[in-house]
Parts: structure tokens; sequence; C-alpha cells
């Protein structure tokens, strides 16, 4: 499957047929090459910002193209960084979004909006003449309005994480970015300044890779002048691991500048098409949907117990759009496959989940009532697909299988149970390998059996489940 081009984007999909051919149709997509390796995953908006353990574009495209036509309803209630939502977007559909992330919504709501791409770099580039003036001319100003943004707690975040030099540099931006009348473009240059963040390699922050796993502070600390600001004791080691600790800070002003022409081309792929897609906050255990109103979902659930934990890498933007350190380290306790058990809502649970989760018990009680947790999540989820959606047909899930103290989850079989309980026939299941390199940066040379990242499958499991029509 090759790059969309704007002229393909209105083609429909050959009209769906009876409820028998429909079932056929959805094995069928789940047996292709679901890998789609070698594909392109940065056209039209994709690009605009990391994420972690997202899946390719084609993957939504597939099973949009195959199983609705145009201006069917294509639903993701856990939507991530949107990759659904912009695809149906793409594809002539009416799409709807929900998250309980704040950087998801934001990712969401700027990667499906249309906006004149010759204006926001426009605005851009002024908003950036306007910072580096201000810091040649009220540099004072700026550190004192930096000194007043953040309560003490995300003050000692901010110190921690990002260089002196750098903190300026993100305030001249975000005040030129908070003056901006319009939401739309506000919202578009939030989330371009967030990329330079929370980045896959660089990023203006003294964490490693932000966009793929949990954050770790460089031991060297190199500025943008290339002088050694901190590690200077382990800058003389001469362990070859010593460059995968090292970073070389960049200049927020020159990155942002980069990252806006970047996110700009991108604006000019997207259709001038309306209706928008709607992104809203909610949970995906509780959809403010009708009954039956959805054609199709797309969606990813998290990992169990916290293997990928969004919020650790979030907070590093969100601090600059004035969200306090601990409202956000808070919110991690609402995340589907939390590792919170303080007030978490348990159910009963079929009979081969309640296994697996009693053979992990049996090693770990804490993991045991951690993947319990996760489980009954997934099945209040799996119960409000199968509410939205309309009979005979289907929701499309994406997950990955993980190992915790030595026990496979067994995500599919589990999922698969559940499903079936929740009302749904019994899902086709395609597996889809997964360049692990990609997906999850850095990996350790040592392999940890504790580590759920460590042990995450080489594949995932897409499961195609069905609602009957009758």
């Amino acid at each position: 499957m090759s790059t969309p081009s704007l002229t393909d984007l209105t083609d429909p999909a050959q009209p769906l047929a009876s409820p028998r051919a429909y079932r056929q149709r959805l094995a069928d997509l789940l047996q292709d090459d679901l890998a789609f390796r070698g594909q392109p995953t940065g056209y039209a908006s994709h690009g605009f910002h990391a994420f972690p353990a997202k899946f390719p574009p084609q993957l939504a495209r597939h099973f949009i193209e195959g199983l609705t036509e145009r201006r069917d309803c294509v639903l993701d209630p856990m939507m991530g960084s949107g990759t659904t939502l912009v695809e149906a977007f793409l594809l002539g559909r009416h799409a709807q979004g929900f998250d309980i992330d704040p950087l998801a919504r934001l990712q969401s709501r700027v990667k499906t909006r249309p906006l004149d791409s010759a204006q926001a770099k426009n605005q851009g580039e002024a908003l950036l003449a306007r910072a580096r003036r201000a810091l040649a001319t009220d540099r004072a100003g700026l550190n004192r309005r930096l000194a007043a943004r953040f309560n003490a707690r995300t003050q000692r975040f901010i110190a921690y994480w990002f260089a002196t030099d750098t903190q300026v540099e993100l305030q001249a931006l975000a005040e030129q970015i908070e003056d901006i009348a319009s939401q739309p473009l506000r919202a578009f240059m939030q989330l371009t300044l967030s990329a330079i963040i929370i980045t896959k390699t660089g990023g203006v922050s003294q964490a490693l890779d932000l966009a793929h796993t949990r954050p770790h502070r460089a031991k060297v600390i190199v500025s943008p002048n290339g002088q050694i600001v901190q590690g200077h004791e382990w800058a003389q080691s001469e362990t070859p691991r010593i460059r995968f600790l090292t970073k070389t800070l960049k200049s927020p002003l020159d990155a942002f500048q980069r990252r806006l022409a970047l996110n700009t081309a991108g604006l000019a792929q997207l259709p001038d098409r309306h209706p928008v897609p709607c992104v809203e906050k909610a949970d995906a255990q509780c959809l403010p949907i009708p009954d039956e109103t959805v054609d199709l979902i797309v969606t990813s659930p998290p990992y169990a117990a916290n293997a990928i934990d969004y919020m650790l890498a979030h907070k590093f933007a969100l601090v600059w759009f004035g969200y306090p350190i601990e409202r956000l380290s808070a919110a991690r306790g609402a995340y589907i496959g939390g590792e919170t058990l303080t007030d978490a809502c348990t159910e009963a649970l079929p009979t081969r989940t309640l296994s697996v989760i009693a053979r992990l018990a049996a090693q770990d009680a804490k993991k045991g009532r951690a993947l319990h947790r996760y489980y009954a999540e997934m099945q209040r989820v799996l119960g409000e697909m199968h509410r939205v959606l309309r009979p005979g047909r289907a929701a499309v899930v994406v997950v990955g299988s993980s190992v915790m103290r030595g026990q496979d989850t067994e995500i599919a079989a589990c999922l698969s149970e559940i499903g079936q309980r929740a009302g749904f026939e019994e899902p086709v299941i395609g597996v889809r390998a997964l360049d692990r390199d990609r997906r999850l940066l850095p990996a350790r040379q040592q392999k940890d059996a504790g580590s759920a990242i460590q042990n995450r499958m080489y594949q995932e499991y897409v499961m195609g489940f069905y609602k009957t029509p009758w």
C-alpha cells in the first residue's frame, strides 16, 4: 500500500453486502499482511508529533476502506495519537475519538483540523521573531515570569529536567503561543512546541528518548555550543555505553523553527473537509455515545500494568501548558492498564482469564491484582464497544501481549473470552509482526526477566470482534 494521494481519498469502499459477506471480508482483511513494513508513516499530519507504540496509519486505512463506506461513523475510544481519526478523516468518514490524556486530545484535535498552511507558517515565524526579541531585550522579565509560572513541586521538576537557558527559551515561546487569539492556531503551535520536547531522539530536555520509554536524565549533558555542562566525570569514561548516555542540548527556538517547517508542510496535505472528527475527553469504559450508532471501531488499548507509561513522558510538555505536576501525576491512576490499585474496580471475569490472573498472583500478588484490574477494565471497554456498534458491524482491536514475572498475560485468549461475554462472536485474530527496535527504544543489552517492556512480544494481535445482526 503506497502513500495515498488526495485524489484517492474520495473513493469509497465497495458497497457493503450481507452480514455473511461482511464477516468474510473482515476475516479476509485480518489474514492479509498487516505489518506494512517499508510503508511511509509520516504523510499528512501523522508526523506532527511522536507517540509510543502507535500502529501504522495503513493498518487503520486497511479496515476503514474495507469495512465502511463514505459518511459512515468510525470510532476510536482510546485514540492516543489519533491515527484512526486522521485516516477516517482523509477517507471522508465521520470520526469520533475519546481519551482521558490531555496530550492525546491535543494531538488528535490538531491533526484533524485543516488550517491554512501558509498562514500557520507565517504566524509561527512571527511568534519566533517576537520570542527572540524578548530574549534579547527582556531576559530579566522572562526569568521573573518563569519563576512565577509554576508551583513549587512543578518548579523542582522543571529544574531537574530542563537546563536554565532552555527554560528561558521555552518560556519565551510559551508566552507568545498563549497570546495567539485563534484557538485552532494556538493549539497547532502548542503541539509544535510539545513535539520539540517529546521526541524519539534529541529534544530540548535533559531526558533521553522521551517518545519511547520511561525517562532517564542523561549522564553527560552538552550545551548547544559544545560545552560539557554536566557529567564531566562520566565524560572521561571510555566505555562504549557512555555515548548512549550523552545528550547535546538543542536551542528550543531553533528546534521550534525546524519543527514548524515540518508540521506546516504536513498541514498542506490535509483536505479542507467538513465535518472534522469529534475529539472529546471520555473514558472508554463509559462512552458518551448513543446505542448502535457506530459503523466501525479501530483502536489499540494500552498494555497491561503500565508497561508504557504515557503520562511519564507527556508531562514534560504539559507542564508548559499550565498543568501542575501533581495533577498530572494523580491522573496516571485513571489510565487503563495502570498499576494503582487503590479504589480500583474489579469484577467477575471468565474462567480462563481468572486462571491467567491466578497463575501470575502466585508469583506476585500485586502484579496479579494489577492484571485483574486491567482485564476488568477491558471487560467494561468491550462491553461499551458492543453497545455503541451497529448490529452486523465490527470492532478491530490491536493488542500486544507481555510477560509479567515470567508469565504470559495471554492477551488474545483472554480478550477473546471477555469479548464473547460482552456479546461479540468469537473473534477472528490476525497477527502483525513488529519491528521491535522501531517500536520501543532503547532496548537494554541485558534482558530483564521482570520488565514488561523487555519481555514484550515481537508481534501483536489484530482482533476482529463482530456484533451479530440479530
